[in-house]
């Protein structure tokens, strides 16, 4: 007869929980986007990438992005502040996190704001737009790296419109096009995250909130993360 300890029956139970997803602005094939059909929504928005790395980036939903379902979901200016919400319960008492954007459908990707440590351990983050921003639609993007269980990337995708700023804006110190690549680890591509430990992200930008008791490079050949996207047909 097996025997369940009561660490293992807590594990387990911590698996069962939902983990986190994003839910404002609206995410492709989200149950919280009102533009997905019934039969196209992800009730399992909360799982992981593969870590095959095949559905990187967006799960492969980017494809939606010219498509009714994926139509853009909210209008920023770029320069404005900004958030987002989170929903879920299983926080693997946090990690770390950025916010991208992709102008190219999922392709290149630009990381704006990174938080390093106790993200998400609460539902809503705030960030600032970089002045230059460039106007055009785009794909917003969260991506968390957990600390604590199964080393995992975490990533959900929304399709955002930027305004660009007027002509009197003030030029950024940190232009956009200096921003570092998205970080991507996980996801066989030979880049790993320690677990126990906050992912200190090797490049993570200017603009990076700090709040961790302890943190760990990644593991493996890590290109700041630059990766090329692989879109599927979903």
């Amino acid at each position: 007869m097996k025997v369940f300890t009561l660490a293992s029956i807590l594990g387990l139970a911590a698996m069962a929980q939902a983990h986190m997803e994003l839910s404002w602005p609206y995410a492709f094939r989200s149950k919280f986007n009102p533009n997905v059909p019934e039969a196209l929504r992800d009730y399992s928005m909360t799982n992981p990438l593969f870590q095959a790395g095949g559905n990187y980036p967006c799960k492969g939903y980017q494809v939606d992005f010219n498509k009714p379902e994926g139509k853009s979901v909210v209008t920023w200016q770029a320069g404005g502040t900004y958030n987002l919400t989170l929903s879920g319960s299983a926080t693997h008492e946090g990690g770390s996190c950025q916010v991208s954007l992709s102008y190219d459908q999922g392709r290149t990707w630009k990381a704006f704001h990174s938080w390093i440590g106790q993200c998400p351990l609460k539902p809503t983050w705030s960030f600032t737009l970089p002045n230059d921003t460039p106007a055009g639609d785009a794909i917003f993007s969260w991506t968390w790296f957990n600390k604590i269980g199964n080393r995992e990337m975490y990533m959900n995708c929304a399709h955002v419109t930027i305004q660009g700023r007027s002509k009197a804006a003030r030029s950024p110190s940190d232009p956009f096009s200096s921003r570092p690549s998205q970080f991507v680890a996980n996801v066989n591509n030979g880049c790993g995250t320690l677990e126990g430990k906050d992912v200190l992200f090797p490049n993570p930008g200017p603009d990076t909130d700090f709040n961790s008791a302890g943190t760990a490079p990644p593991t493996g050949s890590c290109n700041t993360g630059k990766r090329t996207a692989q879109p599927l047909n979903v």
